[in-house]
Formats: C-alpha cells, structure tokens, sequence
C-alpha cells in the first residue's frame, strides 16, 4: 500500500499514511488532531543495476526522439 506524507499548516508537523491509491487525495487529519494539512509531494529515487549486474538496457549517451536522436533536419 502507498505511504503518502503530509504537513500541518496548524502545527507544522509532517506525518506518514498508508492509504490505497484511490484515497490518495482524501483530507488527513494529523496527529495532533488538526485537519488543516497539505499533502507533500513525494520523490521516489531508484538506484542500482538489474540483477545479476546486467547493465541497463538503455542506450549509453541518451538519444532517441526527435531532435535527442538527430532526425530534425
């Protein structure tokens, strides 16, 4: 289940739920019992290889598309 973080504009404290994505938006309420929150935007970074070590299949360089991979004229 996603874990999404939100901020009190009460208190100013910032909390963790655990909610399904279809309530993704739903008001929470923080622990201090104030209702008055926003939810944070979350980043998600992923590092590392595949498994095994295999490199990524991803051309080196970048590239690709329009303009990225030299087909504009």
């Amino acid at each position: 289940m996603p874990r999404y973080d939100f901020r009190c504009r009460s208190c100013g404290a910032t909390f963790e739920l655990r909610r399904p994505m279809s309530q993704a938006n739903a008001p929470a309420v923080c622990p201090e019992g104030h209702e008055d929150t926003v939810k944070l935007l979350s980043t998600v970074a992923v590092t590392g290889t595949a498994a095994g070590g295999a490199a990524s299949a991803a051309p080196a360089g970048g590239g690709g598309g329009c303009c990225g991979g030299g087909c504009c004229g």
